[in-house]
């Protein structure tokens, strides 16, 4: 598929009754992995592990390292793409034409709680930059309401996601990307008041199921760093068990 066609189908995985899930990757074999399963639809980076993968914190990656990065992943599998470009690096509309060119055909950007004009001048940027390049490009809009609203009542984090996110999708945004452990009710609200398949979670322990989140009107469910993090922790586990006189499992897949 043309790099058009496939964010036309990724915008449509964002519409569909079902919940689009994507198990993040953070670089060429974990997305090859990933993208195997017959259930793949769609491959999601994670900012966060492609970080800790070349020795960043979490938001600290170079621009040109994260476009490299998502640009091979796109190369390597021929379901869309959608990135984590963290918040844009300044220039949230050069981003995603570089994101484009690399073959990407969606993308998370956060909003850092940054003041609301210029968070909606940011999706605008990324909208416009898209078109001119000929892409209905996926922008699951972040908004950082709940993970760095310090200790506001949750009433007040509700409704500054809502705010916020109705903003950015009357500029543009596929969907709204909300961050946190959100319960039922919680999620209720959201999506009563920013709109059926608009609304994007993240699977966290303590959070509802995917199945739970899809009967709500969730539109996306992602997993961030933790698919990462159980990877890392079974080669730690291994290598443990190695030192202590282990073997290495038979019948292992040839994954690599």
């Amino acid at each position: 598929m043309t790099t058009a066609a496939k964010a036309q189908t990724l915008i449509g995985l964002y519409e569909a009754p079902e919940i689009l899930r994507v198990v993040n990757v953070w670089d060429v074999v974990s997305a090859r992995a990933v993208a195997a399963l017959p259930e793949t639809r769609a491959i999601a980076t994670a900012g966060h592990g492609v970080a800790a993968s070349f020795g960043y914190d979490d938001g600290a990656t170079p621009r040109e390292i994260m476009i490299d990065m998502v640009g091979r992943i796109a190369a390597a599998v021929d379901v869309p793409v959608t990135a984590d470009l963290d918040d844009g690096y300044g220039d949230a509309g050069e981003t995603t034409r570089l994101a484009i060119a690399a073959g990407v055909v969606g993308a998370n950007v956060e909003d850092r709680l940054r003041p609301l004009d210029e968070s909606v001048a940011a999706v605008a940027a990324i909208v416009k930059a898209a078109e001119a390049e000929g892409v209905p490009f996926a922008l699951n809009a972040r908004t950082d309401a709940f993970v760095r609203g310090g200790g506001r009542p949750v009433e007040e984090s509700i409704a500054d996601a809502i705010h916020r996110g109705r903003a950015y999708l009357d500029a543009g945004a596929t969907a709204v990307f909300v961050p946190g452990i959100l319960d039922e009710a919680v999620t209720r609200q959201l999506v009563e008041g920013i709109g059926e398949r608009k609304v994007s979670v993240i699977g966290l322990p303590g959070a509802l199921t995917a199945a739970q989140y899809e009967s709500l009107g969730v539109a996306r469910i992602s997993y961030g760093p933790l698919p990462q993090r159980v990877a890392l922790t079974a080669v730690q586990e291994l290598a443990a068990s190695l030192y202590a006189g282990g073997v290495i499992p038979s019948g292992l897949p040839a994954l690599n």
